[in-house]
C-alpha cells in the first residue's frame, strides 16, 4: 500500500492515470470546471495535479474517480478482488465449527484479522513535520478551492473529521464539508444522522467544549473508509487496515486527545463549542447536482495546523452525476455486499446504485425470490439498514446478477412490470439534501417488483395524439426499449387534471410510465431525465396510477399549493469561467484534446435564482 498521498500520486503518473498541470489556475471555480471536464469523460477521465507555484501546496483532484484507480487506491487490481476477499474472511468466519480442531482452525484467522487493528506510535508522525500555531495557524495558507458560482465560499471536500463519544471516548471519523469562513473559522455540516451530530449533542448536554481533529491526505485507503457506511462503534481505521492488510500507524494530536493516521499530509486540530450560537452555512453545489441551500451548523476553531514538508492538498468536486464519488459509491456496493448478504439480508445476490441517483434516490437489487411478496420483504429489510434508510426508488429483480447494471436488462424487466401489482409505497427518512419532499429530511418510498414479470398485455400499441392543453409526448425512450414516454409540461399546468386527460384520451399499448418534465428539459437525454425524475419527484405525492400506468411529475415543484420549502438550482459553471477554460485550454491542458464544459449541456435548466428559490417571490 501506500506510505504517502505523493506516492499514490507517483502510481498514477507511472499508470498513465494522471495529468499534471504546471499552468496557473485559479482555486476560485477554474480548478472546479477543468475537474468536471474530466470527471464527465467516459470512464471518469483521469486524475488532475495543479502545481504551479502560485498555489502554496500543489492540489490533487479526481484521484479516485474511475474504477481502476479506485482499486489502485484500494491497493487491489480490482474492486472484485476486494469482494472475494471479504466474502471468504466472513464465510470462514461464520461457518459452523462443530470439532475442537475445527475451532482451533480458528485461531490463525483471529491472528489475521488483529493485523488489522490500529497501532498507536510514540512521538510525532509525518503530518507533524511543520507545526503553525496562534496567529500562523491560518486557513488562508492553504489552498480551498472555490467549486460552483453560487458558493457560499470556499469548501474544505475531502476531511476526514474525528470526533469522540462524550461518555465511552470511542473515536469516530467522517467526512463533513467545512466552509471556510475565516482565518481559524469553518462551519462544520455533520448531518443530523450522523455521528458527528449525535457527539456534538453529547457535548452539548455535558456543556463542555469539543475537541475535533480533522485530517486530509495520507493513504487513500484511510480517505475511503471515512466515507464508508459503518455500523456503530466499528473504527473505520479498522476497515482502513483490512483493505491495506497492515494497520493504520496513528499519532496523538498535540493539542487534542484523539488519535489520528501518522502520514496524513494536513492536519487541523481544534475544538466546536457547543454552547455557541450556531452560525449559517452555504450554499453548496452538493453531489445530488443540486445546491444545498443556506442552514445553520456548529463552528469549528482552529487552533493548531500542523502538515508534511511534502504535502499536497486533496480535493474532490461533487455537482451533477457522473462525478468522482460514483466511483467511490461502487467500491461501496461491491465491498459491502458480502456484510450485507451475511448480515441484513442473505437474500440479496448484488446491489447497484446508479450514477443518475446520486447515491441514495435510486438503488438495483438482484435477490433470490423464493415466494410471493421476497421482494418487499427485502425492500422493508434495506429501507431499515444503514444509510439504505435514504433510498427512495427501489427496483428488485431476480436472477440477474451483474445484469442489474445493464441497461438493456432494466428495459426488459420495466417493460413487463404491472404497476398495479408491483408496486410498495412506503414513507420513512431520506437524505437532508433530497429536496423533493414536502417535509426535511423525511418522504415517500417506491419499492418495484420485477422479479416475477407478467407476459406483455395485448393492448392497442401506443399512439401520440396532439390536444390544446395537453403536454405534447415523446416516445424516443419506447423507441429504445424503455417502457416509457416522456412529455414537457408547463411549469403552472395541474398534474392531476392533465393525467386524467392523458389517461382518459390516449391508447398506451407498452408504456409503463409517463415523466412529465418542465418545458425548458431537453427529452432526448436519458442520462439527465433520470436524474431529474429521481431528484425531483416524491414517490407519493407526485405519482398516479391510471389504467395499468405510472404518471409521474417530474417537474421543480416551484410555487406548487402546500409546497412552502425553498427550491434549489441545478449546479452549473457560469459563462465567464467557461470562457476563460475555453480561451486558455492550450496553455493549461498542453495538447490534451479539448473537452467542453459539461455545464453547457444542462445550462438550459438552470433557473434564474442563484442557489435557490424564494417560494413567497415565486407565488407571486
Amino acid at each position: 500500500m501506500y506510505d504517502s498521498l505523493n506516492s499514490f500520486i507517483r502510481r498514477l503518473d507511472q499508470s498513465g492515470e494522471l495529468i499534471r498541470i504546471s499552468a496557473e489556475v485559479s482555486p476560485h471555480l477554474e480548478i472546479a470546471e477543468l475537474t468536471d471536464r474530466q470527471c464527465k469523460q467516459p470512464g471518469g477521465g483521469k486524475a488532475l495535479l495543479f502545481d504551479h507555484p502560485s498555489l502554496p501546496f500543489p492540489v490533487a483532484t479526481n484521484l479516485m474517480g474511475s474504477s481502476r484507480r479506485m482499486a489502485m487506491a484500494l491497493g487491489a487490481d480490482s474492486l472484485d478482488d476486494i469482494t472475494a476477499r471479504l466474502e471468504s474472511f466472513l464465510g470462514r468466519l461464520t461457518s459452523p465449527k462443530e470439532s475442537f480442531g475445527e475451532k482451533l482452525g480458528m485461531l490463525p484467522l483471529m491472528a489475521q484479522a488483529a493485523r488489522w487493528t490500529p497501532s498507536r506510535m510514540r512521538g510525532r508522525g509525518e503530518c507533524q513535520q511543520v507545526v503553525l500555531t496562534g496567529n500562523d495557524a491560518d486557513l488562508s495558507k492553504l489552498p480551498v478551492p472555490t467549486w460552483a458560482p453560487y458558493d457560499g465560499g470556499a469548501f474544505i471536500t475531502l476531511p476526514l473529521v474525528h470526533t469522540l463519544d462524550a461518555v465511552s471516548g470511542a473515536h469516530n471519523t467522517g467526512m463533513y464539508r467545512m466552509q471556510i469562513m475565516g482565518a481559524r473559522l469553518t462551519g462544520m455540516h455533520w448531518h443530523l444522522h450522523k455521528t458527528g451530530a449525535a457527539h456534538y449533542e453529547q457535548y452539548r448536554q455535558a456543556g463542555r467544549l469539543m475537541p475535533v481533529t480533522v485530517t486530509l491526505g495520507g493513504d487513500p485507503a484511510c480517505t475511503y473508509a471515512a466515507t464508508a457506511p459503518l455500523p456503530e462503534g466499528v473504527d473505520e481505521y479498522l476497515l482502513a487496515g483490512f483493505l491495506r492488510d497492515k494497520p493504520v500507524r496513528l499519532v496523538k494530536s498535540l493539542t487534542n486527545d484523539i488519535w489520528i493516521p501518522a502520514d496524513s499530509d494536513f492536519v487541523i486540530e481544534g475544538y466546536v463549542d457547543p454552547s455557541e450560537a450556531k452560525v449559517v452555512e452555504g450554499p453548496f453545489g452538493d453531489h445530488t447536482g443540486f445546491y444545498s441551500l443556506e442552514d445553520l451548523y456548529p463552528l469549528f476553531h482552529v487552533t493548531c495546523i500542523t502538515h508534511r514538508r511534502d504535502a499536497v492538498y486533496p480535493a474532490t468536486l461533487v455537482g451533477v452525476p457522473p462525478m468522482e464519488d460514483l466511483y467511490i459509491a461502487e467500491a461501496t456496493e461491491k465491498i459491502f455486499l458480502p456484510p450485507i448478504k451475511a448480515v441484513i439480508q442473505p437474500d440479496i445476490q448484488a446491489l447497484h446504485m446508479p450514477s443518475e441517483g446520486v447515491a441514495h434516490n435510486i438503488a438495483i437489487a438482484d435477490i433470490t425470490a423464493r415466494y410471493k411478496g421476497a421482494a418487499f420483504k427485502v425492500a422493508s429489510s434495506l429501507w431499515g439498514a444503514g444509510q439504505m434508510m435514504f433510498n427512495k426508488f427501489l427496483l428488485l429483480t431476480s436472477g440477474q446478477g451483474k445484469g442489474i447494471e445493464s441497461y438493456d436488462t432494466l428495459k426488459s424487466l420495466l417493460a413487463a412490470v404491472n404497476p398495479d401489482r408491483d408496486i410498495l409505497l412506503s414513507r420513512g427518512p431520506l437524505d437532508v439534501l433530497d429536496h423533493s419532499a414536502d417535509t426535511f429530511a423525511f418522504g415517500g418510498k417506491m419499492a418495484i417488483d420485477a422479479t416475477t414479470p407478467s407476459a406483455h398485455d395485448d393492448r392497442e400499441p401506443f399512439v401520440r395524439r396532439m390536444e390544446t392543453g395537453l403536454p405534447l409526448l415523446d416516445d424516443s425512450l419506447l423507441i429504445d426499449g424503455w417502457p416509457a414516454v416522456t412529455g414537457n409540461l408547463a411549469h403552472d399546468a395541474d398534474f392531476a387534471v392533465t393525467v386524467e386527460r392523458l389517461a382518459g384520451t390516449m391508447s398506451w399499448g407498452g408504456v409503463r410510465a409517463v415523466l412529465l418534465f418542465d418545458k425548458e428539459v431537453p427529452l432526448g437525454d436519458k442520462n439527465l431525465l433520470l436524474w431529474l425524475a429521481a431528484s425531483n419527484t416524491d414517490p407519493i405525492r407526485d405519482m398516479l396510477i391510471r389504467d395499468g400506468v405510472c404518471f409521474f411529475d417530474c417537474r421543480a415543484k416551484l410555487g406548487k399549493k402546500g409546497f412552502d420549502r425553498r427550491w434549489p438550482n441545478i449546479v452549473a459553471m457560469d459563462n465567464t469561467t467557461i470562457e476563460a477554460i475555453d480561451s486558455r485550454w492550450n496553455e493549461i491542458m498542453h495538447g490534451e484534446p479539448f473537452i467542453p464544459s459539461p455545464s453547457l449541456r444542462y445550462k438550459v435548466v438552470e433557473q434564474p435564482f442563484g442557489a435557490g428559490s424564494d417560494p413567497e417571490k415565486v407565488k407571486q
